[in-house]
């Protein structure tokens, strides 16, 4: 059965995924739906509903727009059903779009040995989306179900799922097999667009995947964005859990820089607060409407 809407919203966090919450916030006449009924629109689902029709087809249109943009905001539309959408039944309807900006990173951890297993637990309690890559299935843990934001593919050419990856993605490559953690590093290299890329690897295995890539023609720039030693140099241990601390510390320092240099890359986001925010010809924005509602009650 498929999700609810406080679902949806608890498990989208949970992952630092994008996200529009639809609520009908005013009617007047007949509408499909009351006054507080809600949807959540994701780039790629839908979770609930507000009555379904023209009028949920022009919501759901209206928040993917939200979500291309990027950046999060809250927007007040109106909409008459019956001379604007052509529903028989006629009334107008207020519709509140609050849209959450992505939070949290792609990560695609290669490997359920005794360090993933150790990692997992840490990365999935991140707002982040996990992809666990192995060819033994019998290597996943049985409750891998209860992450919310953790989906295990078992392949037979775990290589090859590089391809299918977001960009600015994070990966992690600790399998149980020199050659195909080769393979993995260099499918990910060749895609050149990587946020993070660490290897688990002794120097000398590490000096021997330097001069492999060398001879398959990888640029040396792409190859010293690798973080081989992988983890935080400050955390020492050959553990597992000491191991998994080390890289989830260094993926964390790294995610956060990024926030940290996009937000004073797009000051924007911070000024809107200041900002007398410009009115649509479709509806009027929430911070407008707010100010209207103050001074009103004043």
């Amino acid at each position: 059965m498929k999700i609810n809407w406080t679902g949806a919203v608890h498990q989208l966090n949970k992952q630092g995924k994008a996200y529009v919450v639809a609520t009908i916030v005013g009617v007047t006449g007949s509408t499909p739906r009351n006054s507080g009924t809600k949807m959540v629109i994701t780039n790629d689902d839908i979770f609930d509903t507000i009555g379904g029709g023209h009028l949920e087809h022009k919501v759901i249109k209206h928040a993917h727009q939200l979500l291309t943009s990027g950046e999060a905001c809250q927007q007040l539309e109106h909409f008459q059903l019956g001379a604007q959408l052509g529903q028989c039944c006629g009334g107008d309807a207020s519709v509140l779009f609050e849209c959450f900006s992505a939070s949290g990173a792609n990560i695609i951890l290669f490997g359920a040995g005794h360090v993933g297993k150790a990692l997992m637990p840490i990365l999935a309690g991140l707002p982040c989306s996990i992809t666990w890559v192995d060819n033994r299935a019998e290597q996943f843990p049985d409750d891998i179900d209860s992450y919310g934001n953790v989906t295990a593919v078992i392949s037979e050419s775990p290589a090859e799922e590089v391809a299918a990856m977001p960009t600015n993605s994070y990966y992690i490559v600790m399998t149980h097999n020199h050659q195909l953690d080769f393979d993995i590093s260099h499918n990910i290299l060749k895609r050149a667009d990587f946020s993070y890329l660490g290897l688990i690897a002794s120097a000398t295995k590490w000096r021997r995947f330097q001069q492999r890539f060398q001879h398959r023609d990888i640029e040396k720039s792409l190859v010293e964005k690798m973080n081989c030693p992988i983890g935080l140099a400050q955390v020492q241990g050959k553990l597992p859990m000491e191991v998994a601390v080390s890289v989830a510390g260094e993926i964390i320092e790294l995610y956060q820089a990024q926030l940290t240099a996009n937000a004073i890359a797009n000051p924007s986001a911070n000024k809107q607060k200041n900002a007398k925010p410009q009115s649509s010809k479709k509806g009027i924005a929430w911070q407008e409407l707010k100010s209207l509602i103050n001074e009103e009650v004043n």
